[in-house]
């Protein structure tokens, strides 16, 4: 295995992975506040909650180079594209794990939080939202993983990322340069994943469960 370009360019990989982490970062903060709002809309109105969930599922599927490559005569080539195409993955599993989350809060709770005099606002907020948490962080974690990967992809359009080290790997014919690229995309996705599921884990309703079961 050769790991030469990754001895010898130690700055470089980092600083590649902090673009890349940056980059998926604010794609995921510009898609929770949309994915909430989708969710709350397809609890609310259940006539639409089939076409919100086939809607986004159906864009789960185009191909992101596709997306890519429509989006840069609008949107030109560097990151924005690539925050746009990254936003609009992440709403499969952001909305489906949403919903699934706050549907599966008990309705006696929240019945009881209502007859104690807490507003359908206040009851979402305080009652329904933290007991759903365990799930929604459980679709962050999915989602961002995600974003982490396809934003390997902004390496084509100068967006910047561990993408522009894969590439260039590729087109000079370097394969150490390649595997640099392909390890680092591969050790962000992960360490993105177990900090999240710790999260997750140590949320008070993840806790709150595990007591009642052990």
């Amino acid at each position: 295995m050769d790991l030469r370009y990754l001895r010898e360019n130690p700055d470089v990989i980092w600083q590649r992975t902090l673009e890349q982490l940056q980059l998926s970062l604010i794609a995921l903060v510009l898609a929770i506040p949309l994915a909430l709002l989708l969710s709350v809309i397809a609890l609310q109105v259940r006539p639409l909650r089939f076409p919100i969930q086939l809607l986004v599922g159906i864009a789960y599927t185009v191909p992101s180079l596709v997306v890519m490559v429509l989006l840069i005569p609008s949107q030109g080539i560097g990151e924005r594209p690539v925050i746009i195409m990254l936003v609009m993955y992440a709403q499969f599993a952001l909305v489906r794990n949403f919903v699934a989350g706050m549907q599966g809060v008990d309705r006696i709770t929240l019945d009881a939080a209502r007859g104690m005099g807490m507003s359908a606002i206040g009851s979402f907020w305080r009652v329904q939202l933290p007991l759903a948490l365990p799930v929604m962080i459980s679709g962050v974690r999915i989602a961002l993983v995600t974003i982490v990967g396809l934003a390997t992809f902004g390496g084509l359009i100068s967006a910047g990322g561990l993408g522009q080290v894969l590439f260039e790997g590729i087109g000079r014919d370097y394969p150490s340069m390649v595997l640099a690229g392909i390890i680092a995309i591969v050790t962000l996705s992960i360490s993105v994943d177990m900090v999240l599921r710790a999260i997750e884990w140590l949320t008070p309703a993840a806790r709150g469960r595990r007591a009642r079961q052990g």
